[in-house]
């Protein structure tokens, strides 16, 4: 097994995940793209790539610091307006919201096809969204939106079956997991972070208040993962991120792709 794991990386390599055009970032939840991969979102949009951000829940039930007596709807239309100011700091200007209630409060088939046309309508060569497989995962929403993704990214390029999902084809060749404990790409953010940390930290209030240990906790977490990334792919700017990347052949011919 190890040698096939080895071999696999020389017959079937995998392409370098800035060498495409059109990116779609998918979150459960706002603030979860930009934990997950802000710093590449950014570096893509710098580089002239077409990005473009798809939240799937509202957050209403998010744990945060929001006023005592903010309302479910009301901290779903803050956690809108955050998500609208984090992305435009990292250069996003094209943000779609499925509107699906957080806490897993709707039908997977809802998602699903939301998740569908949205990919129809934008053609994405590469779909990032949250690893399903990782096992200390226990969000329902985390695990829906990891498992839809790679459905309609595997799936994507066949007419016949999008159709099933109402919505047309579209020439996905790649999926990247974030949020994954089990990296094989690494983008080189150096330059980037400060503007990761700005979009979550200036941004996502509601969830992560200044001088909160929730910020300082998530803030060492950032810092520390770039630079495991950064070591572990020899970027001696010791800044990274790292994605679980899958093209179209490792995605069902591949069993040691998933290894």
């Amino acid at each position: 097994m190890g040698l096939t794991r080895f071999a696999l990386r020389f017959a079937a390599p995998l392409p370098r995940i800035e060498s495409f055009e059109r990116y779609l970032f998918i979150g459960p939840h706002p603030d979860d793209i930009e934990i997950g991969a802000g710093a590449t979102a950014a570096k893509l949009v710098s580089l002239g790539k077409q990005v473009t951000f798809l939240i799937c829940t509202d957050g209403r039930f998010g744990l945060g610091s929001a006023p005592a007596g903010t309302t479910p709807d009301q901290l779903a239309e803050m956690r809108r307006a955050e998500s609208l100011r984090s992305a435009a700091i990292l250069g996003v200007q094209d943000v779609r919201f499925l509107n699906l209630q957080d806490g897993a409060g709707y039908d997977v088939h809802d998602l699903l096809l939301g998740i569908a046309g949205t990919v129809a309508r934008l053609q994405p060569d590469v779909i990032f969204a949250p690893d399903p497989c990782v096992s200390s995962e226990c969000h329902q929403d985390h695990l829906n939106v990891g498992m839809v993704a790679r459905q309609i990214a595997c799936f994507a390029p066949y007419g016949e079956i999008m159709q099933q999902y109402q919505a047309a084809k579209a020439p996905v060749k790649a999926l990247c997991y974030y949020m994954t404990a089990r990296p094989n790409r690494m983008v080189n953010t150096a330059g980037f972070l400060d503007k990761q940390f700005s979009s979550i930290f200036d941004c996502h209030l509601s969830q992560y208040p200044k001088g909160s240990q929730e910020a300082a906790s998530i803030r060492t977490y950032l810092k520390l993962r770039s630079v495991d990334f950064a070591l572990r792919s020899f970027n001696l700017r010791f800044s990274s991120e790292g994605f679980r990347m899958l093209d179209q052949l490792h995605m069902h011919c591949l069993p040691e792709a998933g290894l």
